[in-house]
């Protein structure tokens, strides 16, 4: 069997094992072979919530967020700005589980970041029941393993709009996704008109203590849906470019939590609980 069939088959053997979460074996297979081992500054997976916390005009303007982001001039530039002047993106929406929206793409320039805007803009919405980062987190390790991108760095940007509600508490999985040099971003949302019985009132400070983590972690609030489309492209850019040569302000590294010591990061399940038992 010589390199590039056994590459197929250890993919393909990939597919079998993730097939729960319903991603397509011909997005990852896709993504995985047409690397051939490039060197990038970045490996991102952009982890956005399609839960049915998420209102549909919410999430409409959270696509348009996203595909704007990589339109505009100021993200191009930070790619450009590299060490290597490339980086290699993948889209997934969660909620209890996880799909791969787009392959692993490779932008190195402008017309590459439109050409991914347009696919991304051409995807199909999806609402997916409940909330699992724990899920997500563990969905996106498996992305990192399944392309053949070689980053100097490898980011999850997660976004959500509630605590986790299914699968492990959220601090396992970002332990052990810190654990593997993996750095995890956040993009709480938390609208203050009408917010969902899912979500709890300090999102944001539920995601620094229970969801972030690795070298230079930060999370960027969203209050309302009008901020989507600026919220997006800062923490992007900041994300491109490294939260230090950004002067953003990392948060704090969190400490493993314990059941009851500090804030409480499995308020999520005991909410989930609460409503099963009503």
């Amino acid at each position: 069997m010589n390199l590039r069939s056994a590459r197929l088959a250890c993919a393909r053997l990939a597919c079998a094992h993730v097939a729960c979460a319903h991603v397509a074996c011909a997005c990852l297979l896709g993504g995985s072979t047409s690397a051939q081992s490039l060197r990038v500054d970045l490996a991102l997976v952009l982890a956005v919530d399609v839960s049915y916390s998420m209102e549909v005009e919410e999430q409409r303007l959270q696509r348009q967020g996203y595909v704007a982001a990589f339109l505009n001039p100021a993200l191009i530039r930070a790619i450009e700005d590299g060490p290597l002047g490339r980086i290699a993106v993948t889209y997934v929406e969660w909620g209890g589980s996880a799909v791969q929206v787009t392959p692993w793409t490779l932008i190195d320039g402008r017309d590459a970041a439109a050409q991914f805007a347009q696919a991304l803009r051409r995807q199909p919405n999806r609402r997916i029941a409940f909330t699992s980062i724990s899920n997500t987190l563990n969905f996106s390790r498996r992305l990192f393993e399944l392309t053949s991108y070689q980053p100097s760095r490898r980011v999850i940007d997660i976004s959500g709009d509630g605590p986790n509600n299914s699968g492990v508490p959220a601090p396992v999985a970002r332990n052990s996704t810190v654990a593997r040099g993996i750095v995890i971003d956040g993009l709480p949302i938390m609208p203050s008109v009408h917010p969902d019985t899912a979500s709890i009132p300090d999102l944001d400070v539920y995601y620094r203590e229970c969801v972030i983590g690795g070298e230079g972690a930060f999370l960027v609030k969203v209050t309302d849906a009008s901020q989507f489309a600026e919220a997006i492209l800062k923490k992007l850019v900041t994300e491109i470019s490294g939260p230090h040569m950004s002067g953003f302000e990392p948060a704090e590294q969190p400490q493993p939590v314990q059941y009851g010591a500090g804030y409480n990061c499995f308020i999520g399940e005991e909410m989930q609980e609460r409503m099963i038992g009503r």
